[in-house]
Order: structure tokens, then sequence, then C-alpha cells
């Protein structure tokens, strides 16, 4: 996980970092140790280089932990569901995050908040969630998912990187929230998905269980199918600007974080 956000992410601000932004024409007041004197040659008139001021970024970690996430064909390693492929991401974007001496802060949420860790960056404060995530006993089981960026839209006011963990199997009107984050702060949105979600080996009406409310329920198993389907939910996240990372119960986590990662830092 070393290196994961190297690079990711910068200031917003111009003042004087390690980053070369570009070169200007000097202004009186401006600190003439900055000036570029090759380009002032060349010119026959004084400029100065401007650079991006370094500062300590926040990640902000948002966890789904409702009923729908511990459900999972198993993996590769016959044991995992959505539940544990998030808490792999999550724990695994944290130690990165420690390591690259940001701030992280957590939520996680069924249809209520059940955890929030505010931002902090020492060592003990990555333990404390990596616990959460891995061993939290969320008391609902329900799903709000707009319930939970409404959340962490009053709670970070500057702007952060915000990384979403979920299954998006929320019918609600989450998008609008999330394109109200995106507009403000770097926005990932993980969507953990599971073979069952377009290979159901069902036909006709079958009786299922629903993981959120407990009741049973006879459904057209095509109808299922074709309700949720990985493509739509990712189809719904693009359209707010946030950038989605689709991770399957059979995927290596972390290889396909890297490969989105570098992806966007090449595109950039």
């Amino acid at each position: 996980m070393d290196g994961m956000f190297a690079g990711d992410y910068r200031s917003a601000v111009r003042g004087q970092g390690m980053e070369f932004e570009e070169v200007r024409g000097y202004v009186p007041g401006d600190d003439v140790r900055h000036i570029d004197w090759n380009v002032t040659a060349r010119t026959g008139h004084p400029f100065i280089k401007v650079f991006r001021e370094e500062r300590q970024a926040e990640v902000a970690l948002v966890v789904d932990v409702s009923g729908s996430t511990f459900v999972g064909t198993g993996g590769r390693d016959g044991e995992t569901d959505r539940r544990r492929q998030m808490a792999r991401v999550a724990g695994g974007l944290a130690y990165a995050a420690h390591r690259n001496r940001d701030r992280i802060s957590l939520v996680t949420f069924t249809d209520r908040i059940e955890a929030h860790l505010p931002a902090r960056q020492a060592k003990g404060h990555i333990w404390a969630v990596l616990k959460q995530v891995y061993e939290g006993a969320p008391s609902s089981r329900g799903t709000d998912l707009n319930l939970a960026l409404q959340h962490v839209g009053r709670t970070h006011r500057r702007r952060s990187v915000i990384i979403v963990v979920s299954d998006f199997l929320d019918r609600g009107d989450w998008d609008r929230t999330l394109a109200v984050l995106a507009r403000k702060h770097q926005v990932y949105a993980i969507c953990v998905t599971d073979p069952l979600d377009e290979a159901l080996p069902f036909k006709g009406l079958v009786r299922v269980h629903d993981a959120e409310t407990g009741r049973m329920q006879l459904v057209d198993a095509r109808s299922l199918r074709q309700a949720a389907t990985p493509g739509r939910r990712v189809e719904r996240i693009k359209k707010t600007g946030a950038l989605p990372i689709v991770l399957s119960t059979q995927d290596d986590p972390f290889r396909v974080l890297r490969r989105a990662f570098q992806a966007k830092a090449g595109r950039r």
C-alpha cells in the first residue's frame, strides 16, 4: 500500500512549497529570492518562480456496514463477503494514508451513523480505524447512504479526499448529495460487488431472504438480476462527478486499487 496516494492530490494554494508550478512576471512585493534568472535574462524583464504550497491532506473513509454487505459467494478464499472485502479496502487505505502522513477520519453507517472517528494522524488512531472496520458490530441492518454523505459534508468543511466504500445498493436519493461532495472534494466511490449481482443461478419465482429487513419475499429472479447491476450503479456514480472503482469479492483489492490510482495519476 506504500505510495498509494503519492502525488494524487495537491494543495489548491500557491505558496512556498517544494513543487514548481509556473513562472510569472515579477510584481513589486514578490520575494526576490524566487526570481528566475534564466527567464529574466532571456526576456529582459523580471520573472519569478511560483511553487505549490504543501499542506497535510485529510482522507475521509465512509464505509457501509449494512446488512447487504454480509452477503457474498466467498471470494477466492471461500470466506470473503462484501463486508470483509470492504474492511480490507478501508484498512489498506487507512494504512496508506498514514504512511503518507495524512490525517484519517472514519464514518461507518447503516441507516444511521454507526461510528465516527474524527481525523487524526497518530499510529494509535490507525489501529482504532482498523479495529472498527474489521470488528465493529452495527446496531442496525438497513441502508441510508444519503444520510452518511450528508454527515460527511457537514463534518468536512476543508477540501478533503473522501472515499466511499459501499455496495451502493440503496434506491434512495444519494446521488445528488454525492454530486455536491464531488464539486468540493476529491471523491472516490469504491463499489464492492459479488458474482451473485449478475449471475443469479435461479429462474422464475424464487423465495429470498432480505439481509436488511429480515423478511422472506417471493420475487421474479429475472427482475432481481436487472434491478441494480454493477453497471447501473457505476453509471449512477459517474453522473455525480465522483470517480468509481469497481471491486469484486473475487479480486485482490490492493491490485485493483493500485491500478485505479496509477491510471488516474497517468491521466493527470
